[in-house]
């Protein structure tokens, strides 16, 4: 049932709301402290506000100031201000300041009502748009419904209409690499190569040439001329793994082709010009090894200009669940397996895991269970997991594991939400930036420090 929470310090009046609100549930606040409380509690779509409440209900400053409050702590409620009926210039004022109508006293029941079903129809369409916008967001490999998903989807979106260098920060496993293919496969340059290297997965002496390439001669082995990876990412996009690792002596080299969008082959003299986006990625620091100098602030600067926090599995509620189908039936038709779906111990195992992997973790138990899995489904036994009585007590019973884990996502969201400015997820969340640094401490969640 839909909640509306009616303002005002007439105990007549919310008497009076109170029986003609037909088909929803009335909550009431007579000041603006308790309209504030009872907005974040009950959450109501619409809110009729009096201007006049205490301490000064002569004054209709009190009034506009919990309008202002209201609307900036839950900025789609649609609030109906109510006014005396020689106050019509602060009801125009209220509108200015985000009012969605206003209602001159007396109050007749047939007209507010008419309001506030309008305000209901109106709210519920309104969320119906933004869901749908919201799930509209995810890019093709991206797979996923989870608030953390969909946001650093929606930003991938818009940074693949432009060639501007973008940066890819989440743990091991989290999916980076399929971003970067998504960001490539959305942009104009969809039709020409993506291509990859890892860059602490080859050897600091040959990592070089791996990039750049080298002319003939130039050193011993090197019977012809070779183009490196970024010549033959041309015109495409060239996807840095693990940036992080590297070599100090290469990021000079590495600074100057994206500065200059050109390079010079190992052995060679010629400068050669390149057309290429630059996506980078790691699970690294780099704001530490900036300080400990271990990765030019320079190139830190340039390969961040717009960064992407890829939230890790354990925060992606039940996307856990969804990534499962969706690599069993990729796995079964791969390994032609009679596996249908899932036991009901094995979706609480999986929900319950902590996957410090991620979803490379997560890839690899489907793999290993679809091809081991006796039965029609697969149990928390076939997928290695086992979650023991007392886990599932501390995970239901335990308030302060809850309210960790309730912070932490409550966190997290704000700060995809703020675009990872600490400043605006401090004050989405309602505390200091003092305050907000400690649960960060707390928690340990040390990539919200590191861009800020």
């Amino acid at each position: 049932m839909e909640k509306i929470l009616v303002v005002d310090d007439d105990l007549g009046i919310q008497k009076q709301l109170k029986w003609a609100l037909k088909g929803v549930e009335v909550v009431f606040a007579g000041d603006r402290s308790s309209a504030i409380a009872q907005l974040r509690r009950f959450e109501p779509s619409v809110v009729t506000l009096d201007l006049g409440l205490p301490p000064d209900p002569t004054n209709a400053s009190e009034g506009l100031q919990a309008l202002t409050d209201i609307l900036q702590l839950a900025p789609n409620t649609k609030v109906v201000v109510v006014t005396g009926n020689d106050d019509k210039e602060n009801a125009l004022r209220a509108i200015e300041l985000g009012a969605y109508d206003y209602y001159q006293k007396p109050i007749d029941t047939d007209t507010i009502n008419l309001i506030i079903q309008r305000a209901l129809h109106l709210s519920a369409l309104e969320d119906e748009n933004r869901a749908l916008s919201k799930s509209s967001a995810s890019m093709g490999r991206i797979i996923g419904n989870s608030d953390a998903i969909l946001g650093a989807a929606r930003k991938a979106e818009k940074i693949a209409q432009t060639d501007i260098s973008a940066l890819l920060l989440g743990e091991s496993g989290t999916g980076k690499e399929v971003f970067a293919r998504s960001i490539h496969e959305c942009s104009s340059r969809k039709d020409k190569k993506f291509v990859a290297i890892n860059c602490a997965s080859i050897p600091e002496n040959l990592l070089e040439s791996e990039l750049f390439g080298y002319e003939k001669g130039a050193f011993t082995g090197a019977n012809k001329t070779t183009l490196g990876k970024i010549e033959l990412a041309q015109g495409g996009t060239l996807f840095l793994d693990e940036i992080g690792d590297m070599p100090i002596g290469l990021q000079a080299k590495m600074l100057r082709f994206l500065q200059e969008r050109v390079i010079e082959r190992v052995g060679g003299r010629q400068e050669i010009p390149v057309d290429v986006r630059v996506v980078c990625a790691t699970h690294r620091d780099l704001h530490e090894m900036v300080k400990q100098e271990t990765f030019r602030e320079d190139l830190f600067y340039r390969v961040g200009e717009i960064s992407i926090l890829i939230p890790p599995l354990r925060d992606r509620d039940d996307d856990i669940i969804l990534l499962a189908k969706t690599f069993l039936n990729q796995y079964k038709e791969e390994y032609s397996a009679k596996v249908k779906g899932f036991s009901d111990d094995a979706i609480n195992a999986m929900r319950a895991h902590s996957w410090k992997g991620n979803i490379r973790e997560l890839q690899n138990k489907l793999k290993s269970s679809v091809v081991l899995a006796e039965g029609a489904l697969i149990t928390a036994d076939d997928l290695g997991l086992f979650v023991t009585e007392e886990e599932a007590d501390t995970r239901v019973f335990n308030l302060r594991e809850v309210r960790e884990i309730a912070e932490t996502k409550a966190i997290r969201r704000a700060y995809m939400q703020a675009e990872q400015n600490v400043s605006k997820t401090a004050e989405l969340l309602g505390v200091t930036r003092p305050t907000l640094y400690s649960l960060i401490d707390k928690y340990r969640l040390d990539e919200l420090k590191s861009k800020n």
